[in-house]
């Protein structure tokens, strides 16, 4: 084999792998674009140093440990991402205020086709979705990041003990007793699931339905019928967020009233449904980027309706586009 065959095969082993690893890198980062990073880094490192891999482990193994390591270094900077709702309180409409915190302060949402790969146990697929929503990435956040990397390994992965000992250079007693305090404070911090949507059932399509109807028309009636009575929008890089179908409505009607006459493109993103949120163009026909929304359903309604507001970060992230025409359904 020459060294340019050689080389090419070696991008290619280590390319397939690039999906798995983003989302191992996302759930211990909570950002996407620092997991991204990660994973270039993590590519480039084995790259650099397959000659001194021996083999002894399995390549993917090999490539978890590269990738452990870099994510424990960048944990270390003191990276903790957060929702809104992790640090403050609902805020009363009637006091409603847009106070933007910087971008490293904030849990990122993140496409589906770059975190999940493909498998064909359905069983499987559903653990990799559940472990990628916002509410579970955001517990994470609370593990320090040697128990973050424990639980991932364990719980997601399903890596055997010894396995995970061998990763982290420790023992399989304290990889146990890592996993146990982990699951504690994640049974502590945890949000309550919302229903598995992928892939959708009828019940979940026709309330996705109704929801786009209520929203693009602005039917606030409509949406009040779909949201639960005490579910939650949030609107980061703002700290502000709503509790209550009356005061995530009542918002829109006032601050957010630009939003009318908006369209919605469907999206997916961590694991659930998710929308990319168009606003009317104020300076000429079509409709520019707003938001992109990623939604929780739970037992028939909307529970969580979460907004990101930075579309030049998340749109091209997604890919999407960053204009509609004025005829977009």
């Amino acid at each position: 084999m020459s060294d340019l065959t050689a080389t090419a095969d070696l991008d290619s082993r280590l390319e397939g792998y690039r999906v798995e690893l983003t989302g191992y890198c996302y759930r211990m980062l909570g950002s996407a674009f620092e997991a991204e990073d990660a994973v270039q880094d993590t590519l480039v490192r084995a790259w650099r140093n397959f000659e001194k891999f021996e083999g002894r482990s399995s390549l993917r193994s090999w490539l978890y440990r590269i990738a452990t390591n870099v994510c424990l270094d960048m944990l270390n900077a003191g990276n903790k991402r957060a929702r809104p709702v992790d640090l403050s309180g609902p805020t009363p409409l009637a006091q409603a205020a847009l106070n933007p915190l910087p971008e490293n302060t904030w849990l990122e949402p993140m496409p589906d086709g770059r975190i999940l790969p493909s498998v064909e146990d359905p069983a499987e697929a559903a653990v990799a979705r559940e472990s990628v929503r916002l509410a579970f990435v955001a517990a994470l956040q609370h593990l320090p990041p040697k128990q973050r990397a424990v639980l991932i390994l364990r719980e997601v992965l399903a890596w055997k003990a010894s396995e995970v000992a061998e990763l982290l250079d420790t023992s399989v007693a304290s990889v146990n007793s890592a996993l146990q305090r982990a699951r504690a404070t994640l049974t502590e911090h945890g949000d309550k699931a919302a229903d598995s949507a992928n892939p959708l059932d009828e019940e979940q399509r026709k309330l996705l339905d109704r929801y786009v109807a209520a929203f693009e028309g602005y039917d606030m009636a409509a949406l009040t019928a779909l949201l639960h009575e005490d579910a939650v929008m949030t609107m980061p890089p703002f700290d502000l967020w709503l509790r209550g179908h009356d005061d995530i409505t009542g918002f829109m009607e006032t601050i957010g009233a630009g939003c009318a006459g908006s369209r919605l493109v469907p999206t997916q993103a961590n694991g659930t449904p998710a929308f990319a949120h168009y606003k009317p163009d104020p300076d000429g026909p079509g409709f520019v980027p707003w938001a992109v929304q990623v939604i929780d359903i739970s037992e028939g309604s909307i529970t969580g309706l979460h907004c990101f507001l930075d579309t030049p970060r998340w749109f091209p992230l997604f890919g999407l586009p960053d204009h509609l025409d004025a005829t977009a359904a």
